[in-house]
């Protein structure tokens, strides 16, 4: 199967962003991709978080979600992209992955369970944090995603979950703000996720300055199979699921687990 990481550089003009997924989910089924993935936020994206995301949030049966349903169905893939959703609390929206499949439908959503606190900012001061830790996966063809958003990266105990879940591809949308070594770090967290999990892992991200790009696509032992730099564009791969059967033959760790093993 043939899959995209889009990179846009999304900003706080919901219409243009709409437009800029349009393009972008266009250039990747031109190139052959069944699953297209975009980041954290590609609906609606600031440099810093405020109050204004609250009043950028919508229900997942909102415009916005229904332009995301209808750029999957005019273009025949199956589309990932971070919007902002209403929650409970309307001040303090979900940060949420909304996937659709290729007639338009829902098939999964994932509200982001950790919340960025860090760098000086606070994500859930204006996020509320998904009300269940449960992991959300999906499948397409023969491929099973699961899905993960920026933060979740550093915790290794989700993309585990998830792996233990059925997933065998980790698709994951994020803004990962730059810094220090914070394009080091993206790239790395991403590698070892698949290299624990013996999984692809789809890594897409915001365009700079926002955010630090370099969006990619890795193998379950994590060689790159496709990346992209800091210019908006689209990367794709074909993953093959027999990968996964042969890295996990070789390096069988599910079975040889000793902590935190699925009945533990």
């Amino acid at each position: 199967m043939r899959v995209a990481v889009a990179q846009p550089a999304s900003n706080d003009d919901v219409a243009a962003n709409l437009a800029s997924i349009d393009r972008l989910a266009a250039q990747a089924a031109g190139e052959g991709a069944e699953v297209v993935l975009f980041p954290e936020y590609a609906t609606y994206e600031k440099r810093r978080l405020d109050e204004t995301f609250a009043r950028a949030a919508q229900p997942l049966d909102g415009s916005v979600c229904a332009d995301l349903a209808s750029i999957a169905r005019r273009h025949g893939i199956t589309l990932v992209a971070g919007v902002v959703e209403a929650s409970p609390a309307p001040e303090r929206p979900f940060n949420t992955l909304a996937a659709f499949d290729p007639s338009g439908a829902l098939i999964a959503a994932y509200r982001k369970i950790h919340l960025f606190d860090a760098q000086g900012q606070r994500e859930s001061d204006f996020i509320s944090p998904a009300p269940s830790a449960a992991p959300v996966t999906f499948d397409v063809g023969d491929l099973t995603f699961g899905l993960m958003t920026c933060y979740d990266l550093r915790f290794p105990e989700l993309a585990r979950a998830l792996a233990d879940a059925g997933a065998q591809v980790l698709a994951v949308g994020a803004s990962w703000v730059p810094g220090e070594l914070k394009t080091d770090q993206w790239l790395t967290l991403l590698a070892a996720r698949a290299i624990d999990n013996a999984v692809f892992v789809a890594g897409s991200c915001q365009a700079p300055p926002i955010s630090v790009g370099h969006s990619q696509i890795l193998d379950p032992q994590g060689a790159v199979l496709s990346l992209l730099g800091g210019e908006p564009g689209v990367a794709v791969a074909d993953l093959d699921p027999r990968r996964i059967a042969v890295t996990r033959r070789d390096f069988p760790i599910a079975q040889q687990r000793r902590l935190g093993a699925p009945g533990d």
